[in-house]
């Protein structure tokens, strides 16, 4: 089985593969003081509860934007299934699974949009506009041949909620959620309202952009843990497909494996 691990910078999220099926999904808080044995812990809980062993694991593969989890992770690999993990970056480059970046600094380019970009090209097959709801939220524009042409990168959605309540005094820590109506009548109406109908604009606002530039109107794919709560109010939006970077992963482990 294939163990695959996408650690972004709210959650890190595990993926449990026996070839294409998908065995189970689990994700923690992203925490560089988490220690290897403090995930093995978690994931062995998850594992027993899914009737697998730690034996049962071949491989591992992780895409990472957190560099300070990297040794965990690591360690945690080497621990529980005596395997090296292939990182997306230092182990496995965005040429050599055929992914051609077209940013001014390749380099700077993060692993989960490097991924996403493979399962564009592999799943999907058309030039897509890529929704990404994360810690960040990225819009971004790929080929049907996984080219990354650029993109977008604004403050995420919780982070925008969180940002208000540390800043303003009398504003309280809530919940993103889409209020009953735009006009709020109370303080937490209000919040959640320029949150949420705010990003909606955002994200609507900048496809339209991006298509008028583009000179084309490729389908919109969104993914992220908050990608259906704004299906409702983005009609742009073709597919939510929340498991894209998860394929993305095992599509390029599979590849590599192949080479």
């Amino acid at each position: 089985m294939l163990l695959t691990i996408d650690c972004g910078n709210t959650n890190v999220v595990f993926a449990l593969y026996d070839g294409q099926a998908l065995r189970g999904v689990w994700r923690c808080k992203t925490d560089a003081a988490r220690t290897a044995d403090e995930y093995l812990a978690f994931i062995s809980q998850h594992f027993e509860l899914t009737a697998v062993s730690l034996r049962d694991v071949a491989d591992v593969i992780i895409s990472s934007v957190v560099p300070d989890t990297n040794f965990s992770l690591t360690g945690f690999c080497q621990k529980g299934f005596g395997i090296k993990p292939l990182f997306i970056g230092p182990d496995i480059s965005a040429d050599q699974i055929g992914i051609k970046v077209l940013i001014d600094r390749p380099q700077e380019l993060g692993a989960d949009r490097i991924v996403n970009a493979v399962a564009i090209r592999d799943y999907y097959k058309h030039d897509a506009i890529v929704v990404d709801f994360g810690t960040a939220t990225t819009i971004d524009v790929i080929g049907g041949d996984g080219a990354f042409r650029g993109g977008i990168i604004a403050p995420g959605v919780n982070l925008s909620m969180a940002a208000l309540h540390a800043a303003a005094a009398k504003l309280p820590k809530i919940n993103v959620a889409r209020p009953p109506k735009v006009i709020g009548t109370n303080t937490v109406e209000a919040m959640q309202s320029g949150v949420f109908y705010g990003y909606a604009g955002l994200v609507d606002g900048l496809i339209t952009r991006i298509c008028e530039e583009y000179g084309s109107s490729p389908k919109v794919i969104a993914t992220g843990g908050l990608a259906p709560l704004f299906r409702e109010v983005l009609p742009v939006i073709s597919t939510i497909d929340e498991e894209l970077t998860l394929k993305g992963l095992l599509s390029i482990y599979h590849s590599v494996k192949n080479l």
